[in-house]
């Protein structure tokens, strides 16, 4: 007969495989699950993170300097670019002033607005030009933009609801 002692001795050692066996089969769940929705934080971090990157460089600007203005960390903002973060609509917009480009160009980068229609070198100018303020360059922008639509609407072939070919009788048949 087991002493009372050996007796919960071989319940705890009991319990302890079990709770082992479970947290081994969650941590399984959860590696399978982050993997899975990092790899898509991970396209689209880096592409937002490329993208900041080369703005910083054209600027000129450190990662510590940029780091500073945006009001975000240094750690932080290196982790964003490297594509390892995606940062919130809020952190892309200090970003955005600390680099002193559109939110939107952002916004874009990391799927969260639509891109624009037209030629990208010219939204590109638009959004570069450091002589017009954010509000010039959104009012450019939708400008070029109704009239790129309007542009394409014009030039595609337009047939008049009831004029199709197939919609009239030939003069045989009547």
């Amino acid at each position: 007969m087991q002493t009372p002692g050996e007796f919960v001795r071989e319940q705890v050692n009991t319990v302890r495989g079990k709770v082992d066996r479970v947290a081994g089969s969650v941590a399984e769940s959860v590696a399978e699950a982050t993997s899975a929705s990092t790899s898509n934080v991970t396209a689209v971090g880096s592409q937002v993170g490329n993208y900041i990157r080369e703005q910083r460089s054209a600027a000129q600007v450190s990662l510590r300097e940029l780091a500073r203005s945006a009001g975000v960390s240094n750690p932080y903002l290196s982790q964003v670019e490297r594509g390892l973060r995606k940062p919130s609509a809020e952190i892309l917009a200090s970003i955005a002033r600390g680099l002193k480009i559109s939110a939107e160009s952002l916004y874009e980068q990391a799927g969260i607005l639509d891109r624009r229609s037209g030629n990208p070198d010219t939204v590109a100018a638009i959004r570069s030009d450091d002589a017009l303020s954010e509000r010039h360059k959104a009012v450019l922008l939708e400008l070029y933009e109704t009239y790129v639509r309007e542009h394409r609407a014009s030039t595609a072939p337009q047939v008049a609801p009831g004029n199709s070919p197939s919609s009239h009788p030939s003069k045989e048949s009547a």
